[in-house]
């Protein structure tokens, strides 16, 4: 039986709730060079059946494709992903791999390694039957024939978000999607940049909805991805605070007071015998704020914990040292990298953001929230205070577009093909909606090919 080391580096140890800001500064950065990272997931399908690949399959790509450029990342003898100098490939629950980037001034070089990247691993993932799709959740397998990856921190998950909520092994194992991520100069920086990605959140998500066919079927929603986070964990997951969408009330000690009473799921600590290696150990019925108070079990609350606990609170937009922006659906090759450049013509540019502010002045928190509750399954089609929805996303996008033109780097062209559709008010759902009801007839096989990543 594995044995655990209850002591922790005191140096690490946490004392005081003052301390849990400290990540948060440590992110304090110039933001000259306008750098954006991004996180990409994409769906294992097998290439005969359209069912998700298995863990084994995916497993032995990984081994495959690996070939001395990368080094392997595993837990308990099981490969969980790759990482080399650029970033790492790692596995979702389900099988889903996340390509993380370094990041990047540039999104030219963002393209060029993500079109590399699918290129080279839809080769390699051949011999073993797999294809990639550029979707937003597996088109014919559910989270009931799913099974999640070997790695305790799912296996926890797993026991615990059911009891808590709806759909969150749906969110787990079927899904797939694209985040972005900025940096911010200091705290008022930060907050300005949060605020109005807080807000933009559910609409551009409504505009990157592209999963509407699950389970074989069309549904009744343009982004079932987005439905299975409505249904998931309310005191880890959505808009953070009514606050946060308030100019100069909200603030890093207000993330803390939110994240300190959000219950914990585990924490990890060194095996005695094996001393680079880390497990998790379960927490039951905790908030951080009650493990920092009193302890667990002969531990206490270090900053590796924190650090942990950050990363199982899942909003739709969070802080690290670092915003990171979540909530948009895989999509086909064309329009991947339209997700970073969106953000980077807005997050960058204080007049683009205070433009948007200004088209956004009436709406209020609860107008964010019920966007959020109804674009899963309108998309676009959808009004709100008497503004369509179709009409402010043009405006939007529009903005972004020119700010991306002021930085005179070219960036808005890979804002272009994306922009088309929006000009149209239509959304990539939209698109697969049409041809599956009529071109496709219904046919899965369609939209595999329609959205294969190669």
């Amino acid at each position: 039986m594995l044995k655990y080391t209850p002591t922790e580096n005191e140096q690490n140890i946490i004392t005081q709730e003052s301390q849990l800001c400290e990540i948060f500064r440590s992110g304090f950065k110039s933001c000259a060079e306008k750098k954006v990272g991004v996180e990409f997931e994409k769906l294992p399908v097998n290439k005969k059946t359209y069912k998700a690949s298995s863990y084994q399959d995916v497993a032995m790509f990984l081994r495959n494709f690996k070939n001395g450029k990368w080094q392997t990342i595993d837990e308990k003898g099981a490969i969980l992903g790759l990482e080399n100098p650029d970033g790492t490939i790692t596995l979702e629950p389900g099988s889903q791999t996340e390509l993380s980037l370094l990041p990047k001034s540039d999104i030219s070089d963002i393209k060029k390694y993500i079109d590399n990247y699918n290129k080279t691993t839809a080769i390699s993932a051949q011999k073993f039957g797999i294809q990639w799709l550029g979707y937003g959740i597996q088109p014919i397998s559910t989270y009931r024939n799913i099974n999640i990856i070997p790695k305790k921190r799912y296996e926890y998950m797993t026991k615990y978000l059911p009891t808590v909520a709806k759909r969150p092994l749906v969110m787990m194992r079927e899904t797939s999607g694209i985040q972005a991520s900025f940096d911010y100069a200091d705290e008022q920086d930060a907050m300005k940049k949060f605020s109005i990605a807080l807000k933009l959140s559910p609409i551009v998500s409504a505009a990157f909805a592209n999963s509407p066919i699950r389970n074989g079927r069309l549904t009744k929603y343009k982004s079932n991805r987005a439905l299975s986070w409505l249904e998931n964990d309310n005191d880890r997951c959505g808009l953070v605070s009514p606050r946060a969408f308030k100019d100069g009330v909200f603030d890093f000690e207000s993330y803390v007071q939110i994240l300190l009473d959000v219950p914990m799921i585990f924490i990890e600590r060194n095996i005695a015998n094996i001393p680079t290696k880390k497990d998790a150990i379960k927490i039951d019925n905790l908030t951080f704020r009650q493990f920092m108070k009193n302890g667990y079990e002969g531990y206490n609350a270090t900053k590796q914990d924190w650090e942990l606990h950050l990363s199982l609170y899942f909003p739709d937009v969070r802080f690290k040292n670092y915003i990171e922006i979540r909530n948009h659906d895989n999509q086909k090759s064309e329009y991947i990298c339209a997700v970073p450049a969106f953000w980077k013509g807005i997050i960058y540019n204080d007049s683009a953001i205070e433009e948007i502010n200004s088209l956004l002045k009436n709406f209020t928190y609860f107008d964010y929230e019920y966007l959020r509750r109804k674009t899963p399954q309108k998309g676009l089609d959808i009004s709100i205070k008497n503004c369509s929805l179709k009409s402010l996303v043009k405006e939007i996008f529009q903005i972004s577009y020119d700010s991306l033109k002021s930085y005179n780097q070219g960036e808005e062209i890979f804002l272009e093909p994306f922009k088309l559709l929006i000009d149209r008010g239509l959304t990539p759902s939209d698109i697969i909606i049409e041809k599956w009801t009529n071109e496709w007839n219904c046919n899965v096989s369609k939209l595999v090919d329609y959205s294969i990543l190669k």
